[in-house]
């Protein structure tokens, strides 16, 4: 190893997910390079014995060329602390990665916010994600998450559906996808935006990886946005983790009896700020835009249009449901809800179900909020 960003990729490959012990270990060396050379009675005064006789083993084994070239071969790249593309926003928190291993594009200087919440949400809590992530990400601004089930998931492939950007931060190597099921999602961000990991490749999911993996979806957002959470969910941990490394934390607000609700609604009485619209993000972050009129450029709706619209207030229906109250034809409900699909004024969700879209609301010319 000659240059300092191969010492900074050894130290990363060393302790994955042990950041605090790499700082440590610096502080005391002066650099990385110094650090990868402190001898075993020096490690073993800063460790203890078994801990240092580990790390000293995995020292004397590690090939860096060889790591380098199974990166290649995952079409994965690597940026250290030593390069200048490293994300400038992870820089300022207390424990930042010594290397960061990546699939898709590093913009330098991009405004990102995270949107997080729990894997079990509920329809409500996946439709909310969607939309935020949307407007935010039409709006010129990164969403950022962490691939889970759930909210995740859900703000990824609204950011996608915008045609925004989107980052994902994993809590595992670049080649393994947890859950499987967001195999093709993750290829898609890949494609189109960020997958980033402190975890080397073939490293497991392991449930302490996590909530190390969440300072790192708080520190490259300039604020965390809470959809739903319940007492113990991983995002109120995000949550903590933002206001430590001096970041805006934004909830949702959700009905009171519900338990997954209990996260945004406690962060609010603690001064979150309350978010109902992407607009409430990007003001709070200086970014506001004006969205263009929803609905501008085509025919304003007619009556039965409308109608439908109305039905889909307050509650997701099916079209049999829709059929019924209307009392239309099937044929005719059918074409209109296909219409109104492709304007964004409703969307379809598994079971059959249609929900009409905050787009519709404006285009109404209700508040979007």
């Amino acid at each position: 190893m000659q240059q300092e960003r191969d010492f900074y990729l050894a130290w990363q490959l060393l302790l994955p997910g042990q950041s605090r012990r790499f700082h440590d270990l610096l502080a005391v060396a002066g650099s990385p390079r110094e650090a990868f050379r402190l001898p075993f009675a020096r490690l073993a005064a800063l460790l203890g014995e078994k801990e240092a006789a580990e790390l000293v083993r995995r020292r004397d084994a590690l090939d860096i060329k060889r790591e380098l070239d199974k990166l290649r071969q995952a079409g994965a790249g690597f940026v250290t602390l030593a390069d200048e593309d490293y994300p400038a926003p992870l820089r300022e928190i207390p424990d930042p990665p010594a290397a960061l291993f990546y699939r898709g594009n590093l913009v330098a200087g991009e405004v990102a916010v995270a949107i997080v919440g729990t894997r079990r949400c509920s329809h409500y809590g996946r439709v909310v994600a969607e939309e935020l992530a949307g407007e935010i990400a039409g709006a010129g601004v990164a969403v950022v998450s962490g691939l889970a089930r759930g909210v995740d998931a859900a703000a990824h492939r609204g950011a996608l559906a915008a045609g925004g950007r989107t980052i994902a931060v994993l809590g595992t190597g670049l080649d393994t996808c947890y859950p499987r099921e967001n195999q093709q999602l993750l290829e898609e961000i890949a494609s189109r935006g960020l997958v980033l990991t402190e975890f080397p490749l073939c490293m497991p999911p392991e449930p302490w990886h996590f909530p190390v993996r969440n300072r790192i979806i708080a520190g490259l957002s300039q604020a965390v946005v809470v959809v739903e959470a319940g007492r113990r969910s991983g995002a109120l941990i995000t949550a903590d983790l933002a206001l430590e490394q001096g970041r805006e934390v934004m909830a949702v607000p959700g009905n009171i009896t519900s338990p997954l609700s209990f996260g945004p609604n406690w962060l609010l009485k603690q001064g979150a700020r309350p978010v109902t619209s992407g607009l409430d993000v990007l003001e709070g972050i200086g970014q506001a835009v004006l969205f263009p009129a929803a609905g501008s450029g085509g025919p304003a709706l007619d009556e039965f249009e409308t109608a439908l619209l109305t039905l889909l207030d307050d509650e997701a229906l099916t079209q049999e449901e829709i059929i019924r109250r209307l009392k239309a034809p099937a044929h005719k409900v059918l074409s209109v809800l296909v219409y109104l699909e492709l304007k964004g004024f409703v969307r379809a969700f598994p079971g059959g179900l249609y929900v009409k879209t905050r787009r519709a609301a404006l285009a109404e010319g209700e508040s979007p909020s």
